[in-house]
């Protein structure tokens, strides 16, 4: 059982993936987990307020149970199904982000200095991380969903709209690490 403890390669993670998307598609299902912030909007009652939350929640509960499952799954494994092995990401990557200042590039999947509780006490890690997440959701609502809606629901239907954020998701992470990254940091 050793195994379970050691990050899965693409080739075990990706046809499940696809076995799940699959058995999505055959029971007419969306996957996407931008979409439950609009659920959980309603549940609030956002929809007595905005026309656009003015829908049928109740058909999206199984979605909701994703975000949890997702959570849960995500607590699980990186409290009892790892053995501490970070990321294995390329040597000159690490030399350059240690050079901008993260040390624990390499060492942890986020770093210390940026997504660590420390970080909360510092005003620019908390401007970032602020921003960073108004960006997101803003995004995800102006792209109609969010990288993972688009790139394993979108595209496994072939959806044109879909191809077209992915390049634009793609276009604007090449930019971000490349030009505003260094800038920042």
């Amino acid at each position: 059982m050793e195994w379970i403890y050691e990050p899965w390669p693409w080739y075990v993670s990706g046809p499940l993936i696809a076995g799940i998307m699959f058995l999505l598609i055959f029971v007419g299902r969306q996957f996407g987990m931008s979409s439950n912030l609009r659920t959980m909007c309603t549940i609030a009652g956002a929809d007595k307020k905005a026309d656009f939350f003015a829908f049928d929640w109740k058909a999206q509960r199984w979605n909701l149970v994703v975000v949890v499952g997702a959570a849960l799954g995500g607590f699980l494994g990186s409290h009892y199904l790892t053995n501490t092995t970070a990321v294995a990401i390329n040597p000159d990557t690490i030399a350059t982000l240690n050079n901008l200042g993260f040390q624990s590039a390499g060492e942890t999947y986020l770093p210390e200095e940026l997504f660590g509780m420390e970080a909360l006490t510092n005003i620019k890690s908390l401007v970032l991380l602020l921003l960073g997440g108004l960006l997101i959701g803003f995004g995800a609502r102006y792209a109609g969903g969010c990288t993972s809606g688009h790139a394993i629901s979108g595209l496994s239907n072939l959806q044109l709209p879909s191809l077209i954020a992915v390049i634009g998701f793609f276009i604007g992470g090449l930019f971000m690490i490349h030009i505003l990254f260094p800038f920042i940091f």
